[in-house]
């Protein structure tokens, strides 16, 4: 018989996470992209026309000194957006290295799925095709040692026509009733091959659909993760801005 070709799930889902993984880093380019044109407009065009106001421990705002320098101020601002930068590279790398864990461990519980479900059909098939052929080869000795009563009779009973004539339909009565049982055999096996086929294909359904929800599971939480790293960085940032 044939052996059934393996089907490749983790291929399908390793191209589909990995798709998803460069979806979420281009978003995330776009968004520090965008952030970045955002602060830089503001520093090369924030020349003041006027003295700045300098606010006081009382929350009073009050003339700055004539001796303020503007650049401090620009010096100070880049500064600090180099350090958010930073906490932005540190964040993306942090990310990467949680997404490859997560999609590491989904692997695995991919893989050892699949390999008991096809270790399960392969001993299925083979239980069937080892019974089948138990019992064929017990029809056929019975079918043989059937033949040769039949030779052994009609030898010793030439003279007796009658009863060979009757033997004989004895015996086509036996091989009709034994081709009769191989028939319904077969069927059985072709039945039992439709029945596994369709299991198979019910079990490989149920797989596609399980790996739909794990891969929709996974980006839920790489996209919580990933909020939540990037609130906890712009707390920080802000807190190191204000305080």
């Amino acid at each position: 018989m044939p052996r059934a070709k393996k089907p490749n799930y983790t291929s399908d889902f390793s191209k589909g996470l990995k798709n998803e993984t460069e979806m979420d880093l281009e978003l995330e380019d776009e968004a520090n992209g965008e952030r970045s044109a955002s602060s830089s407009p503001r520093n090369q065009n924030s020349a003041p026309t006027k003295s700045p106001l300098m606010t006081t421990s009382s929350g009073k705002k009050r003339q700055a000194n004539d001796n303020y320098d503007p650049s401090d101020f620009s010096h100070e601002m880049q500064k600090m957006l180099d350090g958010f930068g930073a906490d932005i590279s540190k964040t993306l790398c942090q990310k990467k290295k949680r997404m490859e864990q997560l999609t590491q461990s989904s692997l695995k519980s991919t893989n050892k799925k699949v390999e008991e479900i096809w270790k399960n059909q392969q001993q299925a098939r083979t239980k069937l095709q080892e019974e089948f052929s138990k019992q064929i080869h017990a029809v056929y000795q019975q079918w043989e040692s059937d033949m040769e009563k039949s030779h052994e009779q009609e030898e010793k009973l030439n003279t007796l026509f009658k009863q060979q004539q009757k033997l004989f339909q004895q015996s086509r009565i036996v091989q009709n009733q034994r081709l009769k049982t191989v028939r319904e055999l077969s069927e059985q096996f072709v039945r039992g091959l439709e029945e596994l086929d369709k299991t198979r294909e019910s079990q490989h359904a149920a797989l596609q659909s399980e790996l739909k929800k794990e891969m929709q599971l996974l980006q839920k939480r790489i996209l919580m993760d990933t909020q939540q790293q990037e609130m906890a960085n712009v707390r920080k940032s802000l807190h190191q801005m204000l305080f």
